[in-house]
């Protein structure tokens, strides 16, 4: 095997078109990513079908982009690596698709990655040294798990939300405040302005005995405090909400996740996701992180949103064993991480 692999990665699984040319999984030689939050903002969250065929209008020029941002040519390429699933069917397919036709026309080998996956190799890309086992919490939009990385590509989930994801909750609170879309960094921005102990918002622990989250609750508290003061004309602080039911969110991701840790006696931390930009969550995890004694290491927040280097990497890994897709592969929505 050739001392450099070059992956050509592609994810289109939500509302993000990117690719990126990554080199030996931890070396990013280029990273493109076409957003489509200004359109999406509109309508106050991810419209399936826009999306789908945002991504039919700007797939070719973004993984040209890629190519020429890396100052290479598509011969030097080694494979195409592609998300799969999780995501949007529609979206997920005009990536599948054209990384079909590239790896056809190219003569290059396919490569099917799990979104989620990717999302934890992330972390491979600025910390050269990270290897496994560690603990990874993995938060976003759409899947909130803690997840215990045996090896690479080797995975326990050991808990997982029961109802919605800590950024669906971030998002549905932001738009009951009057934030709007997307809920996330608003939140996040409004907290720093706001007491986090102002209003005492449950902390949603389940038991001891599980892993699991669980943010429904926590999320009909908070819009009964709102709609309980609005009937009763009392004016309420957007920033103190937005501080407050940060805390209560934060403080359970970092209480399971240091549970985690202690019960697999592992020494390293990692954060993955959207939701892992956000400023608090990074704050407390490092600060409980410390107390222990762990090592805790995080991306940059280019990396904890949807990209292609993510892809490139999880590929590189994928390449590394010969885990080839063929021309069968095709868009899961609801693909699992682990069994």
């Amino acid at each position: 095997m050739k001392d450099n692999i070059l992956i050509l990665a592609i994810e289109s699984s939500c509302d993000e078109t990117a690719a990126a040319i990554v080199e030996n999984g931890r070396n990013v030689l280029s990273n493109i990513i076409s957003s489509q939050i200004e359109i999406h903002k509109q309508f106050g969250g991810v419209v399936p079908e826009v999306a789908s065929r945002k991504h039919i209008e700007n797939i070719n020029q973004v993984v040209q982009e890629a190519l020429i941002e890396a100052n290479i040519t598509h011969n030097e390429i080694d494979a195409i690596a592609v998300t799969y699933g999780p995501g949007l069917v529609g979206a997920l397919l005009v990536g599948i698709n054209f990384a079909k036709g590239l790896s056809y026309a190219w003569e290059k080998p396919l490569i099917g990655v799990n979104h989620i996956e990717g999302h934890i190799c992330a972390n491979y890309i600025e910390n050269k040294t990270l290897r496994p086992p560690y603990i990874c919490l993995v938060v976003s939009g759409g899947h909130t798990d803690l997840v215990y990385v045996k090896d690479y590509g080797e995975y326990e989930i050991m808990g997982k939300t029961r109802d919605d994801a800590a950024g669906e909750a971030y998002d549905k609170i932001a738009r009951a405040i009057g934030f709007g879309y997307p809920g996330g960094p608003l939140i996040d921005k409004a907290a720093k302005m706001g007491n986090k102990e102002a209003i005492k918002f449950p902390r949603v622990v389940i038991d001891d005995d599980t892993l699991d989250f669980s943010f429904s609750g926590l999320k009909s508290a908070v819009l009964n405090y709102i709609h309980n003061n609005e009937q009763k004309n009392i004016a309420v602080i957007p920033e103190d909400i937005a501080a407050s039911f940060q805390e209560a969110v934060v403080e359970v991701l970092v209480y399971k996740t240091m549970k985690a840790a202690k019960l697999k006696k592992c020494k390293t931390i990692v954060l993955a996701g959207g939701v892992a930009s956000n400023s608090r969550l990074r704050e407390l995890m490092q600060k409980e992180s410390t107390k222990h004694n762990y090592e805790f290491t995080k991306p940059s927040s280019i990396f904890c949103t949807d990209n292609g280097a993510m892809i490139g990497s999880a590929g590189y890994y994928k390449y590394l064993k010969s885990e080839f897709a063929n021309s069968s592969l095709n868009a899961t929505p609801n693909l699992k991480l682990a069994k």
